[in-house]
């Protein structure tokens, strides 16, 4: 096949890159520049011609036809495009009705067709009732600002919201609620450095729009997990006076964010959805990919239908080269113009599902970021599922790569709520093994990739699913305010009201589910591995029993910093025991815990013998206690966890120091309410002390 193939009379134009772009014959590029002359490509294999439409700041609507066809890529050279123009395109021969028209009598015989957005696009534009790209200008005074590349070993990872972070923070100004700047407010930046988190993991922000569906009820997508522009920041959570000022004020107000948020030592990730578009199924919206090549963007079975592995109507074709390279360099702009420490790519799978649709951890787009040095050299996180045939695959992402790992969820939230609820029945809960195979990194369940401890993400809740607060108040979900008569979220929650659904004021019950709480959060960063916490967990926020709040952008999703005794015990808690998590890896070789020869995790029962076969499969043995540390470290800790209905008399361990003295172990915290009274009481090895019900002691030698 011929390289070219022209509509009309080829110019000077390249297929590379795609988008809006200097002309390679040009010089310059700053956002200053005069001149409007623009290099402009797209990738569109299902038409046969594309145009642009265009208007320059204070202009007039323009059209142009795209003269030159490279495999795919319209492109061609337009003359007044200068930074700030407003764009789109559209099939130049399409005779499919469409929603709008170009207000312009330029562009007024257009049949309704409506513009295309760029897949490209750096910006996205709303008004006249429509969307439009914009052409954008990346200058921004990132003075000494780079990223921080902090090792996972000592990441926490903090994953929350930019609107609900800070839209009823008291001490943000009103103006900068629920924005990129209240992100970055002083006031939130002093929550986030001195609770100890190390890495910010901020859902959405890509432009995304709002199912049709959640219009008709008058609701939106909170979190945003439908992304219409994969270069594009969504300019709603940027300040009125950004917004008002045009899209580069929002895009400098986000860069100003990262800006202030790596000054404070916090990383940046981004929480990215390139498995499916807003576009939806075969009879939702056309608003680019749609428009511009579906069977080529869009995953489809041997008859053209859709094949949806997201459940969200579309899958992104990851079959397709030049869907790959779309993704890759979407990454890559993210990190190059605005820094971005990392990312955690939504329903992971579907990004790796290969021409028979099955998982493949060789698959080209993981080997394409394993070999591009940009991409390989930031955080890389999977969810590592999706919703189609074969598709829970924790455990099998390659190196370079970490997993959220729903074992570890599943796992610490039986033992704690769903095994409690069991025995205050009068039944009995799970073995230990599980709870052992979190605590310690789920070792084996990474070790097939050739990936360590640090491969597992650990996390009991997350944006989807019940708050940590929630879990241990509510059997049942409440999603009554989604307008689905509550058949939207999970049935799965494992969670355990403690006798009561919802609130009380009964102190027992309140006492019963504060103590769950800290298991829950001292279980979590206590562990081996890389810790997740939400967004207000540790201020025990409640959604009020709404396990899928995805279109709740209201007081239900946002964070509540209203002071309470209960919001305030439990964030001194969770300060607690991530200055414990520091202190014990501080003391720790630099490659402790990957090392596993040099690296001990020993296990023993109650008496303080090591666990037997028989100890790890019985029900009724709920104490178990993990003596872990390295041949080079510092110091070793011991922690011991009663899951039982009552208070046990242990014999720690018989450990010998370097001379011939017991070891003698220091309590550096429980999470019982005796904490406060017990702290800092020093037992010797194979001595007794006692552990209180369902509850977590931490020593240290």
């Amino acid at each position: 096949m011929p390289l070219f193939d022209t509509a009309s009379t080829m110019d000077a134009s390249t297929a590379v890159p795609l988008g809006v772009s200097v002309p390679r014959a040009d010089s310059g590029g700053s956002r200053h520049r005069a001149g409007g002359r623009a290099n402009v490509a797209c990738y569109a294999p299902g038409v046969s011609s594309l145009e642009i439409a265009y208007i320059a700041p204070g202009g007039e609507w323009k059209l142009q036809s795209l003269p030159n066809v490279t495999h795919g890529v319209h492109h061609g050279i337009v003359e007044d495009l200068p930074y700030g123009s407003r764009y789109g395109f559209r099939a130049a021969s399409s005779e499919q009705s469409l929603p709008f028209a170009v207000p312009t009598a330029d562009v007024d015989d257009d049949g309704g067709q409506p513009l295309l957005l760029d897949p490209y696009g750096r910006a996205v534009d709303q008004r006249d009732g429509f969307l439009t790209s914009v052409r954008m200008a990346g200058d921004f005074d990132w003075g000494t600002d780079e990223r921080l590349r902090l090792p996972w070993r000592n990441t926490i990872i903090y994953e929350a919201h930019v609107r609900g972070q800070s839209m009823l923070h008291p001490d943000v100004p009103e103006e900068l609620r629920g924005t990129y700047a209240g992100m970055a407010h002083p006031a939130i930046i002093e929550h986030l450095t001195s609770l100890g988190i190390t890495s910010v993991q901020l859902l959405p922000v890509h432009f995304h729009m709002d199912e049709p569906h959640l219009q008709d009820l008058g609701l939106t997508n909170y979190w945003g997990y439908n992304t219409a522009a994969f270069f594009a920041l969504h300019p709603g959570y940027a300040t009125r006076a950004a917004q008002e000022a045009g899209p580069q004020a929002v895009q400098d107000e986000f860069k100003g964010m990262v800006k202030l948020l790596h000054a404070a030592g916090l990383e940046v990730i981004l929480d990215v959805v390139y498995n499916h578009t807003a576009e939806g199924g075969p009879d939702g919206q056309t608003i680019s990919f749609r428009g511009l090549g579906e069977q080529a963007y869009y995953r489809t079975d041997g008859h053209g239908k859709y094949v949806d592995t997201t459940g969200c109507g579309n899958s992104l074709n990851f079959g397709e080269p030049r869907v790959v390279q779309m993704v890759l360099d979407s990454l890559r702009y993210w990190v190059d113009e605005f820094h971005i420490d990392g990312f955690r790519f939504d329903l992971a799978v579907t990004l790796c599902r290969n021409a028979a649709n099955d998982f493949d951890p060789r698959h080209p787009f993981l080997v394409a970021i394993a070999a591009d040095p940009v991409l390989s050299d930031v955080k890389l996180i999977a969810e590592p599922w999706d919703v189609g045939y074969g598709g829970w695959q924790t455990g099998r992402f390659p190196g370079g790569w970490v997993d959220w790992n729903d074992h570890f969820r599943d796992a610490l939230r039986s033992f704690w709520l769903a095994d409690r609820a069991a025995l205050e029945a009068g039944g009995h809960g799970g073995s230990l093994s599980k709870l052992a195979d979190g605590l310690s990194g789920s070792a084996a369940l990474f070790q097939a990739s050739g990936r360590s401890r640090l491969a597992s993400v650990n996390f009991i809740t997350s944006h989807d699913g019940f708050t940590l607060n929630d879990l241990v108040s509510f059997d049942r979900k409440h999603n009554e305010d989604n307008g689905e008569e509550n058949r939207d979220g999970h049935g799965d929650n494992r969670s355990y009201n403690h006798g009561v659904e919802g609130p009380t004021e009964d102190g027992v019950i309140l006492a019963r589910r504060a103590q769950s709480r800290r298991n829950l959060m001292a279980s979590l960063l206590i562990s081996l591995g890389v810790p997740m916490i939400t967004a207000g967990d540790e201020l025990a926020r409640t959604q009020q029993g709404n396990n899928n709040a995805y279109c709740q952008d209201n007081p239900i999703a946002w964070l509540d910093w209203t002071r309470t005794p209960e919001s305030h015990e439990m964030l001194r808690s969770t300060k607690r025991y991530i200055r414990l998590r520091k202190e014990f890896l501080a003391a720790q070789p630099h490659d402790f815990p990957v090392r596993d020869e040099q690296s001990y995790l020993h296990w023993f029962d109650q008496d303080g013998h090591p666990m037997s076969m028989e100890r790890w499969n019985d029900p009724h043995h709920r104490v178990v206690q993990l003596l872990l540390g390295s041949d080079n470290g510092a110091l070793a800790g011991l922690m011991v966890v009663n899951g039982s209905n009552t208070d046990v008399q242990i014999s720690l361990p018989r450990v010998t120091a370097k001379g011939t003295h017991p070891q003698m172990f220091e309590l550096r915290l429980t999470t019982s309410p005796l904490h406060e009274l017990r702290q800092g009481g020093r037992v010797a090895s194979g001595e007794k002390d006692l552990v209180e019900a369902h509850s977590i002691s931490i020593y240290r030698t």
